[in-house]
């Protein structure tokens, strides 16, 4: 029975794929969404190119009813031929719900920025794949993550979705949340392509840079993200790039990611970033998003009546879905249906996110070694930040509802960006918990001098600082808001042990930076995130984050010292002049000789690393550096070694760039030889004209250090010969 029941199996299978040959797995993507494209008719083309918004729109419209409910976006399928549509979900911390009083509740991981910090690969694959897993089991199949905008703009109120400045670090940790998301058999979208780099006037301002810089900057890092991931999907931005709209720009689409890139997936729009059909269609757009969000229907009866006339070619239409449908077969899509109501286990991937957080914890500044704190503390004063209920998270359409609800509802805005919301992952219960004879006192830090005074009988006191920003909504400037640096500064002044916690987007001024013992950058550590906390400050894990992003001593020191555009008339267009080009980060403060006030790559750690035997050799065109690490302090623990590389004679955007890293675990007295492998394009300078990377002959000096600014960096020198590169580095 159970042979002529394998027979009839397979017997079926062969009818099924006989009938549908583009469902035959043996074939390739390509040759799969070619036989599907030849027996799809007109209309059914159409419906891959245009998407709904999945939730209620105002009093525009309603959702699409296939719409999973409170989703970002949905595509109709071709059921006729098997194929699936398409469910969208925001966005790059977790599993996002879009306007709704009833939102799913799922684990968020920290912010982007914060998973950078980790410098962990394979942390941020187990994110990606972590929150992949939770999409496919809420019904989805298109995640809307990987975002990889450089940080230009430290006021930017979505940096905290992002992965910080330098093109390396910031390509390759996004890569790994992509390839881990994608484990899923679902798409992810790399966005938000490109030079998308501030939220006030994001739709209507024009950023200026020319190609060269583009290439060695922004650019770079969505290339190592196509080249490390390839990523189904990429979502082109709401701005203009040299006076083009960026989802209707023929050199972005058609020229940089199709062409020089050599990118195979489709190219989606962001909501409300569709401007024309013809223009669009032509210079390289794919899907239209959302389109309620948008003047028209621009890829509905608009395209399909371009096409009959002439205005876009049949070809170029179909080659629009063939994209979309190779997308849904190479990544799985199409043979591994999704359906709402799988399984999640929160317990497992609230321990995921809890991992990232703690390795994503910068320690900045540990004066007399007050941190770790001791279990046997007699009294521990918290302020500020509703650390007694939460932890902070970013707005904007990113937002994952937490399990459990809101800790602190009801602060405005309570509209979308907002509502702003506390991951109810209680720092000072986790801190009771690790110091259960000591007494454990909170205030909410809204009078200085009432905090001040509860502040100045404590063994230890924790100030806890807060920004929230969010899609939208640019901050202000990079102080803190609320007066809390007052708040810090007079709780300080009471009491010399002083420990400052920051819950914030990314950099921030720190005016009391001399007066505070301590410094923790917590940044929006996710679902676990008081947990996180209270393990890194009590020392059951060493501090390991570094930082992403150079955090500047004053606003001054800025490209654009004031922000451009103004957030009260959002209509008025106008230009961003990135005349900074590819210095971007610590490439600037280097370039004008500029002191941070926490340089790029900087972290402690509660034990000490020495780094010795730096050597380089080249092979078949390839820079290869090796060395030791040591820890030599009492504890064990994680180091990032930093390589740069600065050129003796060739010019460069700044003195020198990040080469490479590796991320290493040592205990007491243990050693590790390492090696690290420089891509080439990254010791030379971008030719527009040849559209090649030119490396320059001559000396150049290898550093090793713990940071962009380390004065007492090991380094050597090396003579690389003249050569010449493709787009690809080859």
């Amino acid at each position: 029975m159970k042979l002529k029941l394998a027979i009839a199996l397979a017997l079926a299978a062969m009818s099924a794929q006989a009938a549908e040959p583009w469902m035959d797995k043996s074939l390739s993507a390509d040759q799969r969404a070619e036989l599907a494209l030849k027996a799809m008719t007109q209309q059914e083309k159409l419906r891959y190119v245009l998407g709904h918004f999945g939730s209620d729109f105002g009093n525009k419209t309603k959702k699409h009813p296939a719409a999973l409910p409170s989703s970002a976006g949905y595509i109709e399928g071709v059921p006729r031929l098997g194929l699936p549509a398409l469910f969208e979900t925001d966005a790059g911390l977790g599993v996002a719900t879009q306007a709704t009083k009833t939102p799913r509740e799922r684990t968020s991981l920290p912010s982007g920025l914060a998973t950078a910090a980790t410098w962990n690969r394979e942390l941020a694959y187990q994110g990606g794949a972590m929150i992949g897993a939770e999409a496919r089991a809420s019904g989805f199949n298109v995640m809307l993550a990987g975002g990889v905008n450089l940080l230009r703009e430290p006021r930017n109120g979505r940096n905290f979705e992002y992965a910080g400045e330098d093109p390396l670090l910031a390509g390759t940790m996004v890569a790994q949340q992509v390839k881990g998301i994608q484990s899923n058999h679902i798409i992810a979208t790399t966005k938000h392509y490109a030079v998308n780099d501030q939220e006030t006037g994001r739709f209507v301002l024009d950023s200026r840079i020319d190609d060269a810089s583009n290439r060695m900057s922004d650019l770079l890092a969505f290339q190592f993200v196509m080249e490390q991931s390839d990523p189904g999907s990429v979502m082109c931005s709401y701005n203009r790039l040299n006076g083009v709209y960026a989802c209707e720009s023929d050199y972005l689409l058609n020229q940089v990611l199709k062409k020089d890139l050599g990118y195979k997936g489709y190219v989606m729009t962001d909501w409300g970033a569709t401007h024309s059909t013809v223009e669009s269609a032509n210079a390289g757009l794919d899907q239209q998003s959302g389109w309620e969000f948008d003047k028209s229907q621009y890829f509905g009866g608009a395209l399909e009546e371009a096409v009959a006339n002439g205005h876009v070619s049949q070809a170029r239409l179909d080659n629009m879905v063939f994209r979309v449908l190779r997308a849904m077969f190479d990544k799985g899509v199409a043979d591994n249906p999704v359906a709402e109501g799988g399984a999640i286990d929160f317990n497992a991937h609230k321990l995921v996110s809890r991992a990232d957080a703690e390795e994503s914890m910068v320690l900045l500044k540990n004066a007399g070694k007050v941190l770790p704190l001791k279990s046997n503390a007699k009294k521990i004063v918290i302020i500020g930040a509703h650390a007694d209920v939460g932890v902070l998270a970013g707005g904007g359409s990113s937002l994952v509802y937490p399990v459990g609800g809101n800790a602190v509802p009801g602060i405005e805005p309570t509209v979308w960006p907002g509502p702003v919301v506390y991951h109810p992952s209680s720092p000072m219960k986790a801190i009771q918990a690790r110091a259960p004879g000591a007494q454990v006192v909170y205030n909410d830090g809204k009078d200085p001098a009432a905090a001040a005074q509860a502040a100045a009988g404590a063994e230890v006191v924790l100030v806890f600082g807060q920004q929230w920003v969010g899609e939208s909504l640019d901050a202000v400037s990079l102080a803190l808001p609320d007066n809390q640096d007052a708040l810090i500064a007079s709780v300080a002044k009471a009491n010399p042990n002083t420990v400052v916690v920051l819950e914030t987007s990314g950099p921030v001024l720190m005016p009391w930076v001399d007066q505070a013992a301590a410094i923790v950058q917590a940044w929006y550590p996710g679902t676990a995130g008081g947990e996180a906390i209270a393990r890194v400050l009590f020392g059951e894990v060493n501090p390991s984050g570094h930082l992403p992003a150079t955090f500047p001593a004053a606003e001054s020191q800025l490209p654009r010292p004031k922000l451009d555009g103004d957030p009260k008339n959002e209509a008025v267009r106008f230009t961003v002049n990135y005349h900074e080009g590819a210095a971007v980060g610590y490439k600037w403060f280097d370039l004008k000789g500029l002191k941070p006030l926490f340089p790029f790559g900087h972290g402690l750690s509660y034990t000490q690393f020495t780094y010795s035997g730096l050597v380089a050799s080249q092979k078949d065109g390839k820079l290869s550096v090796s060395f030791k690490i040591t820890n030599t302090g009492a504890v064990k623990g994680k180091d990032v070694p930093q390589l740069y590389v600065a050129p003796l004679n060739a010019k460069w955007e700044a003195p020198k760039r990040l080469a490479g890293w590796d991320k290493v675990e040592l205990a007491p007295g243990e050693s590790k030889e390492v090696s690290v492998t420089v891509d080439p394009r990254l010791l030379g300078v971008y030719d527009s004209r040849s559209k090649t990377w030119r490396i320059a002959k001559g000396g150049y000096k290898v550093l090793l250090a713990q940071d962009a600014s380390d004065v007492k960096a090991a380094s050597i020198t090396i003579q690389l010969p003249q050569r010449t590169l493709n787009v690809a580095g080859k």
